[in-house]
């Protein structure tokens, strides 16, 4: 939790995550530092700080190969058995704003209302599992939001993507 007193003396209960920022209208966004480099690694913009700090978790993760995850923001959530280490920045930066976006799309559909026809339903018929280890295990049993044979982006070409992209 965090008390902030140079806003009018307002207090935020909002829990702050490693490597997640807000920006001044709202958006939460994350990057890191490519290490070995001055370059930061641009990681997306998204609605919640969670979605955020998941593509951060994913990208340290990538990047640093930790012994262990307590640097992280959501250790038992991270996906390590998608994730390879021989990933491009680029590679790394695709694949977190990945999780990133999946984090935002699950936090977005479960404050739909139940009767909404737009609620996403698991292959048995039944609601979406959870924010647990139990949401990757339904991404990965449906083929969505692997991390697995990401190409590689054109040196040009800019990552920026926000979740209204996919709503």
């Amino acid at each position: 939790m965090s008390c902030s007193s140079e806003e009018n003396g307002a207090c935020t209960s909002q829990k702050k995550y490693k490597g997640v920022r807000q920006r001044k209208w709202g958006k939460w966004v994350s990057e890191i530092r490519v290490p070995g480099t001055q370059e930061r690694l641009w990681l997306g913009s998204y609605s919640t700080p969670e979605a955020a700090a998941m593509a951060r978790d994913v990208a340290f993760y990538c990047l640093h190969r930790p012994s262990t995850l307590e640097k992280l923001n959501f250790p038992l959530m991270l996906p390590s058995s998608s994730l390879r280490t021989d990933m491009s920045p680029r590679s790394v930066q695709r694949a977190a704003s990945d999780a990133g976006m999946a984090i935002d799309a699950k936090l977005i559909t479960d404050k739909l209302p139940e009767n909404s026809e737009t609620k996403e339903l698991d292959n048995h018929g039944g609601a979406v599992h959870g924010m647990g280890t139990g949401f990757w295990e339904h991404v990965r049993d449906n083929n969505c939001g692997t991390w697995e044979g990401i190409s590689e982006f054109k040196d040009e070409e800019g990552l920026s993507i926000s979740i209204e992209d996919y709503l």
